[in-house]
């Protein structure tokens, strides 16, 4: 009976005309799509709450119930959203050329970054060096992660890859290239280089080593400087997963020294320094170093720069500083550098002192290193992370990689760090040698003046007018290592840390 009445009402209910009926799915339709947009928006909006806030129901459980389940097969986690986009008009674009070596050209890349974001300026991807000692070909995105440096700081300013072809040669435009002034401050781009870009849309800074000040920078702009380093620059999948399996195969074998060992051509021929070289050595450094048109020093008085402590130590007096500071013969020693100037005859010492030493070329296949041969920053690169991940570091010499992994120790916790005061060292060095000092005497003169020199908390040293004698910025970022009122405790001129 209800499906007869049913069919009979249905009977007077007047069909749906052709118009009419396509007016409601449009509707429906219509309706459907706003209710899928809007709750895609409320999914995003729920994401990046949970990005900002980190809790458990959205982001899920950190710890080491996920890191095994990611071990044993699971899928990575997703990568987090990019970071909101500043929004600013661009005052011009900003394009760099880094000079030097690997660490020289990161400290280089983070002060770019930072007048970039002063100026308002859309910075152009950095250029590598290749026309320096190294002549190491490598580009950016063959060392760093590319895309990780551009989306992770989105939020501070605008950098892309390429220059537009509207204001490339091509087209005829030419953009300015200079050196901007080293060591300088915010007053100096914001009063002399920002006008410029009314002018010239496009700057090229063709060198960019030490440009910017240590020191008399505002405290927003060297915490960018501290997050560019520490977070934006990363390096790339390939060097990263080279050098924690490098960190692995060494931890296995326990705790371990990396000892940057800046005992190379290129140093001691820039430097000068040829203590302990042979004289046919000492004449092929000379020739090098006027082979070299922009190292500007010639002619060097070696032994008068090493009183001074401007030489880096030899491997042959690293020996005896590492047995005075009471590292033990099997004490597990990573060689941090390239290839030492005279090899094994001057490894000869070294090795005889402390057996346990070994290089990244003795640790991995030559299968693994083959991609890495011939590029000195990503051989570099995987020297870097060794010395940041290891329980002591001990730089001979205190260049940019020293001053940098420093810098990076430092931010993780204050991990000691030996910075070696190579003046007093030599000159102690010189008594033992000639009967002046005992062993234990100068054992304990090497230990007394370093107590206070392994990387505790310590404000960084301020030289007026003298910015080039100054501690470089990298190697102590005190503005970004603690937080809150025990800062100043922290940083107070006695402290420091019992030596072990």
């Amino acid at each position: 009976m209800e499906a007869v009445r049913s069919e009979r009402n249905a009977e007077k209910l007047p069909p749906l005309q052709g118009p009419v009926m396509q007016r409601t799915r449009l509707q429906v339709w219509f309706i459907r799509v706003c209710s899928s947009i809007l709750i895609w928006t409320c999914l995003v909006q729920l994401a990046a709450v949970g990005e900002l806030w980190h809790p458990r129901v959205l982001t899920g459980y950190t710890g080491p119930m996920k890191m095994s389940a990611h071990r044993e097969g699971a899928l990575p986690p997703s990568p987090p959203p990019f970071v909101p986009a500043r929004r600013y008009t661009s005052n011009g674009f900003l394009r760099v050329t880094c000079n030097g070596g690997l660490n020289q050209m990161r400290s280089a890349i983070c002060d770019m970054v930072t007048i970039a974001r002063l100026l308002n300026l859309t910075l152009i991807v950095p250029e590598l060096d290749k026309t320096s000692f190294w002549a190491d070909p490598s580009n950016f995105e063959d060392i760093f992660d590319v895309g990780h440096f551009i989306n992770s700081l989105r939020d501070e300013v605008r950098i892309i890859k390429r220059l537009p072809k509207r204001l490339g040669l091509r087209y005829g435009y030419q953009p300015l290239a200079m050196p901007p002034v080293s060591w300088s401050n915010e007053q100096y781009y914001l009063q002399q280089i920002l006008p410029l870009f009314d002018k010239h849309k496009v700057i090229h800074f063709n060198r960019t080593d030490s440009r910017l000040a240590n020191n008399g920078i505002s405290l927003e702009l060297q915490k960018l400087r501290c997050r560019v380093n520490f977070q934006a620059l990363k390096f790339t999948p390939e060097i990263e997963a080279l050098g924690n399996k490098l960190i692995d195969i060494i931890k296995q074998k326990g705790p371990y020294l990396a000892l940057h060992l800046r005992y190379e051509m290129d140093m001691l021929a820039f430097s000068g320094c040829t203590h302990g070289c042979t004289e046919v050595e000492a004449e092929e450094l000379k020739q090098l170093r006027y082979a070299f048109p922009w190292w500007r020093e010639k002619e060097i008085l070696s032994e008068e720069k090493r009183s001074n402590g401007l030489c880096p130590l030899t491997p042959e007096e690293t020996a005896l500083i590492l047995q005075a500071l009471g590292f033990h013969k099997d004490t597990q020693i990573y060689i941090a550098s390239g290839e030492i100037y005279g090899n094994q005859r001057r490894l000869a010492a070294l090795r005889a002192a402390f057996p346990n030493i070994v290089k990244k070329e003795m640790l991995l296949a030559p299968d693994d290193l083959r991609l890495f041969q011939n590029h000195s920053s990503q051989m570099a690169a995987l020297d870097f992370m060794v010395s940041v991940a290891s329980d002591i570091f001990v730089p001979t010499y205190d260049g940019n990689m020293a001053r940098v992994v420093e810098g990076h120790r430092r931010n993780l916790g204050f991990k000691k760090t030996f910075q070696l005061d190579r003046r007093k060292l030599v000159e102690l060095l010189d008594l033992h040698q000639n009967g002046t000092l005992s062993l234990d005497e100068f054992s304990v003169s090497v230990r007394l003046a370093h107590e206070r020199r392994m990387g505790q908390p310590a404000q960084r040293r301020v030289i007026a007018n003298k910015p080039k004698e100054e501690e470089y910025f990298y190697s102590n970022p005190q503005e970004c290592l603690c937080e809150g009122i025990t800062c100043a405790d922290s940083f107070a001129p006695g402290n420091k840390t019992i030596f072990k």
